[in-house]
């Protein structure tokens, strides 16, 4: 339960400015104290006076029946709240591009500079920028798109305050709702903008500018290591592998049953046929990679909260693990931790427990190193870590996070209503070997990706400490 700070109680004259609003979200939610704060500074601009376009510059769009294409030739990529958190946008969901380039929903494309905000459920008020290679995205009517106009502020400063803990603070005090959030474009229109001239603002878009660029380029590695990784293994007709232009499972015989398993998505002949194709090239099986390793999920262990400050460790989830970064999660003692929540360099996480929607994070896969090394992960990851110096966990994971392994991967379940990976199964994989010389070159791109990412985020925290000491030094 949040209560307000006895320092800075609510005063009455707050309930008139606030359109006497009655529920404690603007208030202990920090926006009230914000707006109090950002009056002392010696130039503020409303929001709605620094954008253009549609409506504006700040708007959501209309609520239409979504129809999904499988076809990438005539569809576009659709990016919805929980999308518009994620580094890698491979797999997006894609809407018919006839319906998407109508003039009904043409505006809802997004443009590089764009700052984005979920403007409904349990998470309204999360902000994300346009990356350069968001430009051929569509983004649903639950994401409130704000397009700065360049004469007037720089878009990477805009994000910087939208992101700081000011500009959160002022979003999430306009959500209003009990069981569902929202937010409406026009309660944010006027949110007081700190100004204090081009050279700090630039400072700070040049840094959010070149941390989206990094962004980009992190994105662009995994998918070029992901397409190496077929080529040089002799089966470049995997490289763009379309599960559902191929034919579906239905009626097939299957003569040897494994006692492994008796159920009918394990011997789907679409899953037979990318398995037989992996082992018609020099490869090794992934229990083999990792039998010095680990192969296994994490432990089942009793949380005891702490906070980063004494020396907490954030615990990431699956929810989480695919994000740009980590926010809001559980930050735990590693001291009551068992070591198995944290894991060595390069073990790469497979989302490992729910159910295998289209749009679920079941069976995809992401790489633990730099940064990232030193967060908690639940037990519901599979860990892979490989036990060879010649194969290495970046090289692992070109394989994993494509198509090809997330299929496999959701061939491969046990349980009920919640599915699991089997362990059995999954350990008789089998992962194409390149030669040496391939490897080390896919590895490195993968390694130079996740290194970019990293960079990204350091620039990221160097632009949001410049403008909240701007703000403090301006507001004494």
């Amino acid at each position: 339960m949040k209560i307000t700070s006895l320092s800075n109680p609510v005063m009455s004259n707050w309930l008139a400015e606030q359109g006497l609003r009655l529920d404690a979200s603007p208030y202990v939610a920090g926006s009230l104290k914000t707006k109090k704060l950002l009056e002392k500074l010696p130039k503020t601009e409303p929001l709605a006076s620094l954008t253009t376009g549609y409506k504006g510059g700040i708007f959501s769009g209309p609520m239409f029946r979504r129809v999904f294409v499988n076809d990438p030739e005539h569809s576009v990529p659709f990016l919805g709240t929980k999308d518009m958190m994620t580094a890698d946008l491979t797999g997006l969901p894609r809407l018919r591009k006839i319906d998407a380039e109508s003039a009904t929903l043409s505006y809802l494309q997004l443009k590089p500079g764009m700052s984005l905000i979920s403007r409904s459920g349990f998470n309204a008020g999360r902000r994300s920028y346009t990356r350069p290679d968001m430009g051929d995205c569509w983004a649903s009517e639950d994401i409130i798109k704000i397009e700065p106009d360049p004469q007037k502020i720089k878009s990477g400063y805009l994000y910087a305050f939208l992101l700081s803990r000011f500009g959160e603070s002022l979003v999430r005090g306009s959500v209003y709702g009990s069981a569902v959030k929202h937010i409406e474009p026009h309660h944010i229109a006027g949110i007081p903008v700190p100004r204090f001239g081009s050279e700090i603002e630039g400072q700070i878009h040049d840094l959010v500018e070149e941390c989206a660029r990094l962004r980009a380029s992190f994105q662009a590695d995994l998918v070029s290591a992901s397409q190496d990784f077929f080529k040089s293994a002799g089966l470049p007709e995997l490289a763009e592998y379309q599960w559902h232009q191929k034919d579906r499972d239905l009626g097939f015989e299957v003569n040897q049953l494994s006692p492994l398993s008796l159920r009918a998505i394990s011997y789907g002949e679409r899953a037979r046929h990318l398995k037989a194709q992996l082992s018609s090239v020099p490869h090794r099986t992934l229990g083999d990679i990792c039998s010095t390793a680990q192969l296994r999920y994490g432990p089942i262990f009793k949380r005891v909260d702490s906070d980063l400050d004494h020396g907490g460790r954030l615990l990431v989830g699956q929810r989480q693990g695919w994000w740009i970064r980590p926010e809001d999660g559980r930050v735990i003692s590693p001291k009551h931790t068992p070591a198995g929540v944290f894991v060595p360099d390069e073990t790469i996480m497979i989302g490992g427990h729910g159910m295998p929607s289209e749009s679920g994070l079941f069976g995809k896969a992401t790489l633990v190193t730099g940064r990232w090394l030193r967060h908690a992960y639940s037990q519901d990851f599979l860990r892979v870590t490989s036990g060879t110096g010649d194969v290495s966990g970046a090289y692992l994971l070109s394989f994993f996070r494509s198509t090809v392994a997330m299929r496999l991967i959701r061939s491969m379940l046990t349980g009920g209503g919640q599915q699991s990976i089997h362990s059995e199964l999954v350990a008789e994989m089998p992962i194409p070997i390149s030669s040496p010389d391939d490897r080390e070159r896919i590895e490195g791109i993968v390694r130079n990706a996740y290194q970019n990412r990293d960079r990204a985020d350091v620039l990221e925290d160097k632009a949001l400490a410049l403008l909240t000491t701007a703000i403090e030094e301006a507001a004494g």
